[in-house]
This record gives structure tokens, C-alpha cells and sequence, in this order.
């Protein structure tokens, strides 16, 4: 039986999972699971990269243990981060998160080198302050992207330390607001205008291609070979890849965020469609992934965390459900992206310092709910479609408070994952891969007649 693994790695959590095809049916096993979160270096929010590339040894290391050693391999994260490289390939530090301010206020400051219309319409994506276009106009201000000669995002930079190999890859890159949507390469345009050197980028690989073996290094420290493959690296299209919806249906992929669309052939650059807050990012198979992105299951974690752990997801929709509070934020308000403290921020934005956590939390469900609808209204009339469909997929898609009240909210009928919609759609590429056979109307199929 050939193994395929797929290393999904959110901004929270990392899995390692094992698929096999075992009676025509999609099979999936986590095997190993490890935390992740923001550190703070002088003031700065980073990635630990050194620990994570160790925890996904540690991953490699459980498959040999377990006797399964997978023919392929392939990595997801989140969007928009990278890692710089000097000429001697040693990285330029820290690894900056998206959640770090440095970027506040650039996209304004880029409004008057390359107007925000335009930058959409050659881009497709929405001009979002933490994009990668604007951390690296901050690291070429810094003096930082001096000394880079490669620029890796995060699942190409641990695909490199595993095998030495230096690859792009396309869906993952589109997010970051710098991929022309007609060449399907850097707009070079765009760099030129921003300054940022575009020999630092290696070009576009699509999902399915191969990165290369494990270094010897490696090999010795895990115990076998296998091939590191391109996935769809960005963990959404992946999990978009994984998803049942068809063209008249919307997916939620729920997770730390909720990107909320559809998909389309052709991509979407209109003025409506960028004042409302929808991207154009790469999908699978060339199809363009229209979403709006949501601050999703991070209100919830983080309120999670600010109550010191003690109550469980299950216990904490129970409590909203138990109130009636329907005051609304926005998710997606810069007070919530890395406060100190989520419960004093949302209390803050209501105005109401007193507010009872139940409260609180009945606030972050009903709020979802209706920005759903609201980028469900989107849709239908930017796209000029009926949506009839809901499928939300991820860890998100358990929680069946927020799925009632979607349906409620929206109208539409709600179907819920699958939960590792994301590492299904990581090894359905990878099993394209070894079986040439497996088309692409043939893949989706395998992956949707086993769930």
C-alpha cells in the first residue's frame, strides 16, 4: 500500500496526517500533532521557525517508528508569511508573523506609488494590510531585503530544509498580492514600482511538482527517504481542493480564520468586488479562489486562552448559547487581530466593560453568522450566481452552534465537512502525483465519495 503524508500547519496547531487508498475509499490518519504560536523577540511577532521544522522531523521520525514510511510528502501552511535566505542560503531573522504592526499604515503609504485599483485589478487580491507586498516594502525600508537573495514562503522554506531544493509555489504565492492574474507570475511591474528586487523570487511551480528527496542529513535523522511534492500550499486551497460545493455553492473554510467564497474561472477585479472585501486568490487546477477572509475561530481560541484553558470549545458555545446577547462586532477590526487581552477588546468595542463572558461570546457567534451572510449576499450578486450550498470545512465545521446559526443567518441549506478537508485536499495532489492516471474530475471524486 503506497502512504502519502500531508503536513498541515496552521497558525495554532500542526498535524501530521497519513492517506492511503484502501477499497476505492480516501483514508486518513493523524499520526502526530504539535502546538504553534506567535513569539514575541524584541517586541517583535515571529514564527519559531527552528522548532517547528523540529517538530516536523519529530513527525517524519513517528513514521518510522510506526513502520509506515510515505512515498510523498507534502506541506500547507497559512498565506502570506515567508523566510528570507542570504546568498550562503542561512536565513535573514526573525521570521516575521503577519500579526506584527509593522505594516500599519504602509498600504496607505503604497496608495501613492501604485493606486489601490490598480494593484487589485492587476492582482485580484484585496490590498490587506499584513499581505506579503506590504512586509517586504517594510523590509525593504528596514534595509532588511539588502543581503536576501531568496525569498520562501513558509511551507517552501521547510520544503528547502528538508531537501535543499528551492521552489514557489503558485496558490501559496498568490496571497501575498503580487502574482499578475493574467501571466500567473510576479507582476514585475509591481516590483519595480515598490523596489523590491524580483530576483529573489524563483518562478511559479504548480501544485503536483516535485521538490526533491531529503538531504542526507535528514534522511540519517529520520530513518528513510521520500519525496517532498508541491501541494496546494496555502492550507485554503487545499482544503478548497477538498470541498464539494460545485459552482453554485459557497465553502467556509473554517479555521484561526473563515475565508468564505466560491469558485470561479475567471477572476473577479471589478470595483465592487474590492470595496466589499473580496481576493482573487489561486486555486487548484487554475480556478480562481474568490473568498473574503474573516477573523474566525482566533476570537474563540484566544478567548479560550485569556480564560486560562479551563473551559473546553463545547463548554464555551454552550455558555453563548445560553445567552441572549446579539450585539455585533467585526470580526475583522484591527483591535481584534493581536490583542493583549481578546475578552477586554470585544467588551472595549461594545462599549460595555462589564459584559459577562457568555456575553461575550454570544457576540463573536452571531457576529460570524451574519458577516456570513453578508459575504454570501456578496457573492450571489458580484458573481452573478444563486448560491444553494454551504459546506464549511476544518476544525471550524464541528462547532454546531455557529453552523445553525450560518443556516439561520443565511437561508441556505449547511453541510459540514470534512473536518481534514485541508490534509485531504494536501494528498490528493500528492496521489495525482504517483498515479498519472488520476485526473483531476477523478481526484475530487475519490476525495468526496469518502467522506
Amino acid at each position: 500500500m503506497k502512504y502519502c503524508l500531508a503536513i498541515d500547519m496552521g497558525a495554532s496547531s500542526g498535524r501530521h496526517i497519513l492517506g492511503y487508498v484502501e477499497e476505492g475509499r480516501l483514508k486518513l490518519r493523524e499520526i502526530y500533532r504539535f502546538d504553534n504560536s506567535i513569539i514575541d523577540i524584541d517586541g517583535t511577532l515571529c514564527w519559531d521557525i527552528e522548532r517547528l521544522f523540529a517538530e516536523i522531523k519529530n513527525g517524519l521520525k513517528e513514521c518510522k517508528r510506526l513502520g509506515i514510511c510515505p512515498e510523498t510528502v507534502a506541506i500547507d501552511t497559512w498565506g502570506v508569511d515567508y523566510v528570507l535566505l542570504d546568498k550562503n542560503k542561512k536565513e535573514i531573522m526573525p521570521a516575521v508573523s503577519y500579526r506584527d504592526p509593522r505594516t500599519l499604515g504602509v498600504p496607505e503609504e503604497i496608495d501613492g506609488i501604485i493606486p489601490r485599483k490598480e494593484l487589485y485589478e492587476r492582482t485580484g487580491i484585496q490590498p490587506t494590510s499584513y499581505n506579503s507586498i506590504y512586509q517586504l516594502y517594510c523590509d525593504k525600508k528596514s534595509g532588511k531585503l539588502k543581503d536576501a537573495v531568496y525569498f520562501l514562503m513558509m511551507p517552501e522554506y521547510f520544503s528547502f530544509r528538508l531537501t535543499g531544493e528551492i521552489k514557489n509555489e503558485y496558490t501559496l504565492a498568490t496571497t501575498g498580492g503580487l502574482v499578475n492574474t493574467e501571466t500567473f507570475e510576479r507582476d514585475e511591474k509591481i516590483l519595480e514600482k515598490l523596489g523590491i528586487p524580483k530576483e529573489i523570487f524563483s518562478p511559479l511551480s504548480m501544485p503536483g511538482t516535485l521538490v526533491g528527496n531529503l538531504s542526507e542529513e535528514v534522511k540519517k535523522e529520520v530513518g528513510f527517504d521520500t519525496k517532498i511534492i508541491l501541494c496546494a500550499s496555502h492550507d485554503t486551497a487545499s482544503a478548497v481542493a477538498a470541498c464539494s460545493v460545485g459552482d453554485n455553492g459557497v465553502y467556509i473554510s473554517s479555521g484561526t480564520w473563515s475565508l468564505i467564497g466560491t469558485e470561479n474561472t475567471e477572476p473577479v477585479t471589478c470595483t465592487e468586488a474590492m470595496e466589499e472585501g473580496f481576493t482573487n486568490e489561486g486555486g487548484i487546477f487554475h480556478r480562481y479562489r474568490f473568498l473574503e477572509n474573516i477573523m474566525g475561530m482566533w476570537l474563540l481560541q484566544s478567548i479560550r486562552k485569556n480564560l486560562d484553558k479551563k473551559f473546553t470549545y463545547d463548554e464555551m458555545m454552550k455558555m453563548a448559547m445560553e445567552s441572549t446577547f446579539t450585539e455585533y462586532i467585526n470580526p475583522n477590526s484591527d483591535d481584534f487581530l493581536a490583542p493583549e487581552n481578546m475578552i477586554d477588546s470585544i467588551r472595549s468595542y461594545l462599549g460595555m466593560p462589564d459584559l459577562p463572558v457568555g456575553d461575550v461570546l454570544s457576540s463573536v457567534y452571531h457576529s460570524l453568522a451574519k458577516t456570513y451572510k453578508e459575504a454570501v449576499e456578496g457573492i450571489e450578486r458580484i458573481c452573478n450566481k444563486r448560491i444553494d450550498v454551504i459546506n464549511i470545512v476544518g476544525g471550524g465545521c464541528k462547532d454546531t452552534y455557529l453552523n445553525a446559526l450560518t443556516e439561520k443567518y443565511t437561508g441556505k441549506k449547511v453541510v459540514a465537512g470534512p473536518v481534514e478537508a485541508t490534509a485531504a485536499g494536501n494528498i490528493m495532489v500528492q496521489l495525482m502525483y504517483l498515479d498519472k492516471e488520476l485526473d483531476p474530475v477523478k481526484a475530487r471524486e475519490l476525495v468526496h465519495g469518502s467522506v
